[in-house]
């Protein structure tokens, strides 16, 4: 008896190929078109604007802090009243400021002004994105989806570890002396 339910129990394990073949076995699984079809029937957010037509927005990366406004324009970026080509002079810190844009494919449709506090310039330019992302979601609620998914809204909150007493720094210790 034991032999048949081993013979039993083996065919229907090979019969199963892929996640098609469990979604028939489970009976009524969702499929691809119903997991359109409730994202297209979820809530937009509604588009929030100042009172000069502006989405404002504040992005955080280690301890920088970026407030962030966004409004139609040439797609001119100003920090702390300067062009980007001459507050972030590497050009890796401007790709990060324009990956929301490019991702939601609307380089130089925006007009960007930003002010930064804190941290370094690397920080600076993320908290940048981050302000950025939050903004161009509030300004098109229907970007908000893609933008998420790249996750650029996720505030990175790792920051720098404190040193600690007794150490040379966060963890490392002082040389060891035999004598």
């Amino acid at each position: 008896m034991a032999d048949e339910k081993n013979n039993q129990e083996e065919p229907k394990a090979e019969s199963v190929r892929d996640l098609a073949d469990l979604g028939d076995i489970a009976g009524d699984a969702p499929t691809a078109d119903a997991a359109v079809v409730a994202e297209s029937t979820a809530p937009l957010r509604e588009q929030e604007l100042d009172q000069h037509g502006r989405a404002y927005a504040t992005g955080r990366r280690k301890d920088a802090t970026a407030r962030v406004w966004l409004k139609p324009g040439s797609g001119k970026v100003t920090i702390n009243g300067k062009d980007q080509e001459i507050y972030f002079a590497r050009p890796t810190l401007r790709l990060i400021i324009d990956q929301p844009f490019s991702i939601t494919e609307r380089q130089g449709q925006y007009d960007v002004i930003a002010t930064v506090r804190g941290g370094g310039l690397s920080g600076q330019a993320g908290a940048v994105k981050h302000g950025i992302s939050q903004a161009l979601s509030k300004y098109e609620p229907k970007l908000r989806s893609t933008i998420k998914s790249a996750g650029f809204l996720t505030r990175d909150s790792r920051v720098v570890e404190r040193k600690k007493y007794g150490r040379a720094k966060a963890r490392r210790s002082f040389q060891f002396s035999k004598r």
